[in-house]
């Protein structure tokens, strides 16, 4: 996609700070991170969120995720999250599918959701909604 900034990263044509690299998956540090370590993963194929992106490409894309989690474990921080923002609703900014994996550290104060109830009868309304085979 031409528009796309982190297409236009992975060509070299913006500046970024890669991490990793290979055929198929590239990471590089998120520029405005939620902590120091905050690492932005993705396929190199633009794809906008997990819908689009073949089971093969996933797979590879998330082996790096988890060595990344690995990394920020031995090396930054106790902890981390992974994210996905999948499509705008959700805090999906820019429209090629990436992965969070932020370092998490003991009161770092950081919320990622708050909790809710379902109203009388609700839950059993949704799980027939969503229920897959």
């Amino acid at each position: 996609m031409n528009d796309c900034v982190f297409c236009k990263m992975i060509k070299g044509e913006i500046p970024s700070y890669k991490v990793y690299e290979d055929k198929t998956v590239v990471a590089f540090l998120d520029i405005n991170p939620v902590h120091e370590g905050h690492v932005l993963v993705l396929p190199k194929k633009h794809v906008v969120n997990l819908e689009d992106v073949s089971e093969k490409l996933l797979n590879k894309t998330i082996k790096i995720v988890k060595k990344f989690g690995q990394s920020i474990k031995d090396n930054l921080a106790p902890g981390y999250n992974i994210i996905v923002n999948n499509d705008p609703v959700a805090g999906q900014e820019i429209q090629h599918l990436h992965f969070h994996v932020i370092p998490r550290y003991d009161k770092d104060r950081l919320t990622t959701w708050t909790r809710n109830q379902y109203g009388e009868g609700r839950v059993e309304l949704i799980q027939k909604q969503l229920k897959i085979n």
